[in-house]
């Protein structure tokens, strides 16, 4: 997970515009979005990485993979009418869920961060 996020995070600085695009309108400023989530990732790799705030890491990481899948809802509206983007974007989905998991049980001591 910490190398997972770290990645992420890093390119979201890197190519912004990949990131801007799958931000829903209705949440303002895209590139505001992409930074944001992007040091957030930082951080959650951060906190897994350090011993003493891996748990709280893994809550603060289960907690963004929840938050960012209405971008992924998003992305399957955004190309539905393509049937390559939307089968893309359909496979997407369900990849948050191990995150999900893999972050909680972080959260819960029953994993290490590097799993």
């Amino acid at each position: 997970m910490t190398g997972i996020l770290g990645l992420a995070g890093i390119v979201h600085f890197l190519r912004p515009e990949t990131f801007d695009s799958i931000v829903p309108p209705r949440l303002g400023n895209p590139r505001f979005w992409t930074y944001a989530s992007g040091v957030a990732e930082l951080g959650c790799a951060t906190m897994l990485a350090v011993p003493a705030t891996r748990r709280l890491g893994g809550t603060a990481s289960a907690a963004l993979m929840v938050g960012v899948f209405p971008a992924n809802i998003y992305t399957v509206k955004k190309h539905w009418h393509s049937p390559r983007g939307r089968a893309i974007a359909l496979a997407r989905l369900p990849l948050q869920v191990p995150l999900v998991w893999m972050s909680w049980n972080i959260a819960g001591g029953q994993a290490e961060a590097s799993d």
